[in-house]
């Protein structure tokens, strides 16, 4: 019996695969997925042999052949800090939305937001073969032979609202600069003297932007930096607590917390020291959430297009993936101050300030968001 009639028999009922097609026409599997993408290189006896298999065995071509010819597997890595941190799996929404869109599947990994874990992500990544990454950079560098591994694996990275230049220029990010200083401009307008800040670990790029926000704010209002208003955090709602308890130590009539997990932690201490917002103090925070209705009062906050930072980090990515080998990109995408009650803004118009006094953006919002 020959060769070709046992393969045939052998596959009968089954689903054809690469290999099958490889074995029949006695070819390598790269021979094979030559023929299916229409390389030139194949001689036409070679590819009429191959042919003959596909036809027989009536294979149906798929990702894996076109990436053993262009030695692309269609997948992107992404690599996020905390996917227990609600603002980022809208951002992976929007990456594996665009991602799809243009036939690539995403790999998700979480680094904790330590440089250990994220390294070892990135091994993964590299070990899967992706054609791209995206990745929010944890504080401080690669180690040297994982620099060299990239480098020699040559694959895009994007970063995703952090930059770090060390690894590429390419990122897509938010203004957060602007955020913060929107944020305790209103906290200044809605008549808050002292203003404290619950911050993010100065040594990620946003949240080194969002402090220069809030000192730069304070200066343009005309009030006081106190170093004693200033804490670090870490984003996570356990270091709002503690930040909460400290700043609010030193009776602060404003604060502005640089993400919504702190603010949970802030308004639990709050709670504990027997304080209220806004009688006590204002509050704005960063990141704005469709159950934050249920808050009392309800929060002032800094909006970031988190579904659009994912949207266009991938698109850029696969751009480069594609070969697009232009200028690198620093996208800043817009917040948007939403303001609600947590400034105490009303109690400081029945105190006498005109509402006609504050910007018209954030009066329309404020007339919209108090109804």
């Amino acid at each position: 019996m020959s060769a070709v009639k046992k393969v045939g028999r052998k596959k009968s009922g089954k689903t054809a695969s690469i290999y099958d097609v490889a074995k029949l026409s006695r070819v390598s599997v790269f021979t094979v997925s030559a023929v299916v993408n229409h390389k030139s290189h194949v001689g036409e006896k070679l590819r009429k042999r191959v042919e003959a298999a596909i036809r027989k065995l009536n294979y149906r071509p798929n990702l894996i052949a076109r990436s053993l010819a262009n030695q692309r597997t269609h997948t992107i890595g992404m690599i996020v800090p905390d996917i227990a941190n609600p603002f980022f799996p809208m951002v992976v929404r929007g990456a594996e939305d665009a991602a799809q869109r243009h036939g690539y599947n995403l790999l998700l990994c979480n680094s904790d937001d330590t440089l250990a874990k994220e390294e070892k992500s990135v091994e993964l990544l590299l070990s899967k073969r992706v054609d791209g990454i995206l990745l929010t950079k944890a504080a401080e560098d690669f180690r040297p032979s994982l620099r060299q591994m990239i480098k020699e694996v040559n694959i895009p990275f994007v970063l995703v609202m952090r930059t770090y230049p060390k690894l590429t220029k390419d990122a897509v990010i938010t203004d957060d600069y602007q955020g913060a200083y929107d944020a305790v401009c209103h906290l200044a307008r809605s008549g808050r003297r002292r203003i404290g800040l619950i911050g993010g670990p100065r040594k990620v790029s946003n949240a080194q932007a969002r402090w220069e926000g809030f000192r730069d704010a304070l200066k343009a209002e005309g009030l006081p930096y106190e170093p004693e208003l200033d804490i670090e955090g870490d984003y996570r709602i356990e270091s709002g607590f503690r930040a909460g308890h400290a700043l609010l130590s030193h009776r602060p009539d404003g604060i502005y917390v640089a993400n919504h997990l702190m603010t949970v932690g802030l308004l639990k201490a709050a709670e504990e020291m027997g304080l209220r917002c806004p009688e006590d103090f204002g509050l704005v925070s960063f990141d704005d959430y469709p159950w934050l209705g249920v808050f009392r009062p309800r929060l002032t906050t800094v909006e970031l297009p988190k579904h659009q930072l994912g949207i266009e980090a991938a698109e850029l990515l696969i751009r480069r993936i594609a070969g697009d080998r232009s200028k690198a990109v620093v996208k800043k995408l817009q917040p948007e101050l939403r303001i609600r009650e947590s400034c105490g803004f009303a109690l400081h118009v029945s105190r006498g300030q005109s509402l006609e006094q504050e910007p018209g953006n954030a009066k329309s919002a404020l007339v919209r968001d108090l109804r």
